[in-house]
């Protein structure tokens, strides 16, 4: 792993067994490494003492360390006092409220319990690694809501931290390409190096106060926190936790390179995603993997049936995509519409109805999908069973997870366009400066009313006769479309009215266009045979009879003139 480009951590925790796990974890993200390791604080100092050959981004800690004195914040008011710049993330079975608000003032970044999902805990990682604080405990625990100002400030810090953060997942994917040349790889490791710094000057300009007065005397640790000892067999939930996210680690590594990728529409048809500047298509692909991510781990760990997420297909869906939104689009609270003062996601999601009869109804293969990641059922893919973990299962599975993430991300822009389409503040903040005009938008809101039509009475049944979907996905130079082979009887028995017509007008050209081309194949060759080689021959043979008179007549006429010259 390149440390060029790679958050490098700090992990602190007196389990042995803990530590690798949670190496383990880190391993499997290309911008996550465990540079060193300590199970004490004098080994905390010993790593940090070395800054000049080790750099450290984040310090991972377990404030239960030496127990001996009382006061597990010891470590977190030394580190903080030495290297105050040097973010922090408690990562401890303790949940003692007032400890981890005492923590919080002595400047600590975040905290998470341990038994955490592990997408989750990554995500968190990536946060406070890149300048964020994640305290929602403590925001829960008696801390004052922020102000107007610090809520304003605070939210054009967290969306300049996910540009940022998009911004960086591109060029890291960049860097993965092996033909890249030195000299654009140096360009590339600049450009990380001022996205840190553009994340730390957004942090030092906009990051919110801690509201708490005085610090609270810290009480003494509860008898029963469970800590797990060295040499301890680990829950078995982490076990399942880690099993999951061994089956999800060729996707969700290599989807979040590839939203690297230029994004670019290629598929010759228009999608909703393709009104947004292309870092906030990209943040917005980002934040609906990470919601995907979140939701399969929460399904693992509520032991869901397999029925039961048969019957919950349709809702799972819904919340992605209204998570989704939140997370995206719920931040710039309220827009003025003319005269009126709206919240935004309240008019967002009253669309839910309209976006799952249009997009996510029709996602194809969806719980197939979760099937595949969560019990391991195999895919069929040409007729063809194929287990979790074959090539053939990895690449279908990264295929209907791409069209499912492009899907919601057109589900998403689509009440935004329905909603807010005119609106100045909106289309400053996420428009494409080519799309920003009036007649641009409303020309670009026809075409998607068109291009819905067109599927819903053409393209739909076309390929549910054909037994085919249609998917998008992700290609190094932009948004592809494919087809896939998949049987679809009981739609194609389902059909109606027109989409019923269409079926049997492409029936009926499947059995008339052979004969017809039959037919008038011979009915050419007939045509050209008499052109050819009857009327094309008595031409010829006239035009000899003409050619031959001329070329008598002409030698007569030479013959009497040299005659005459004679006498």
């Amino acid at each position: 792993m390149n440390d060029e480009y790679s958050w490098q951590l700090l992990l602190i925790d007196r389990d042995q067994i803990f530590r690798l796990g949670l190496r383990t974890i880190c391993q499997q993200s290309a911008d996550l490494e465990v540079v060193a390791e300590a199970d004490s604080r004098a080994g905390a100092e010993q790593v940090l003492a070395r800054s000049e050959t080790v750099r450290v981004d984040l310090v991972i800690l377990d404030i239960v360390l030496d127990m001996s004195n009382g006061d597990p914040l010891q470590i977190c008011q030394l580190l903080k006092t030495r290297y105050y710049d040097l973010p922090v993330l408690l990562l401890t079975a303790i949940q003692d409220a007032t400890v981890l608000r005492q923590a919080q003032v002595l400047g600590v970044n975040g905290y998470c319990p341990k038994g955490i999902a592990v997408p989750e805990l990554v995500r968190v990682i990536r946060l406070v690694a890149a300048g964020e604080n994640y305290w929602e405990l403590a925001r829960s625990s008696g801390s004052r809501p922020l102000g107007f100002v610090a809520r304003v400030g605070n939210s054009w810090r967290l969306s300049g931290l996910r540009q940022i953060a998009a911004s960086r997942a591109k060029a890291i994917g960049q860097l993965q390409n092996p033909a890249l040349s030195p000299l654009s790889r140096a360009i590339l490791v600049g450009r990380l190096r001022e996205l840190q710094t553009a994340s730390w000057l957004l942090n030092q300009l906009f990051a919110p106060q801690v509201q708490n007065k005085l610090p609270v005397p810290i009480s003494p640790l509860p008898n029963t926190v469970a800590v797990p000892q060295k040499g301890s067999e680990i829950p078995n939930a982490s076990l399942s936790c880690w099993s999951l996210s061994s089956r999800q680690a060729s996707l969700f590594p290599s989807m979040t390179a590839k939203l690297g990728w230029d994004l670019q529409n290629l598929t010759g048809m228009p999608l909703e995603i393709d009104i947004l500047r292309e870092e906030k298509k990209r943040e917005l692909l980002y934040t609906i993997l990470r919601q995907l991510e979140k939701i399969l781990n929460e399904l693992h760990f509520s032991q869901v049936e397999l029925s039961q997420l048969k019957e919950q297909n349709l809702e799972i869906l819904q919340d992605l995509w209204s998570e989704s939104t939140k997370d995206f689009l719920g931040k710039y609270y309220r827009v003025q519409v003319g005269d009126r003062s709206l919240d935004m996601l309240v008019v967002l999601l009253q669309d839910a109805p309209v976006v799952m009869a249009t997009i996510l109804n029709k996602i194809p293969l969806v719980m197939e999908l979760f099937s595949h990641l969560l019990y391991e059922q195999p895919l069929i893919i040409d007729n063809a069973p194929y287990s979790a973990g074959t090539p053939e299962a990895i690449a279908r599975a990264a295929a209907v997870m791409e069209n499912l993430i492009i899907q919601v991300a057109n589900g998403v822009v689509q009440p935004l366009l329905n909603n807010f389409a005119d609106v100045m503040a909106i289309k400053s903040l996420f428009y494409d400066r080519e799309l920003i005009s009036t007649r641009a938008i409303e020309r670009f809101r026809n075409n998607l009313s068109w291009k819905y039509r067109y599927e819903q009475l053409f393209a739909e049944p076309k390929a549910i006769f054909e037994s085919q979907y249609i998917l998008f996905g992700f290609d190094s130079r932009g948004i592809k479309k494919i087809s896939i082979y998949a049987p679809r009887r009981p739609e194609l028995e389902k059909l109606t009215g027109w989409q019923q017509a269409v079926t049997l007008a492409l029936e009926i050209r499947d059995a008339i266009e052979p004969r017809l081309r039959s037919f008038i194949a011979f009915v050419g060759s007939s045509i050209v045979y008499i052109l050819t080689q009857v009327i094309g021959r008595g031409i010829g043979l006239i035009g000899r009879g003409i050619l031959r008179g001329i070329g008598n007549s002409w030698s007569e006429n030479q013959l009497e003139k040299n005659g005459e010259r004679q006498k």
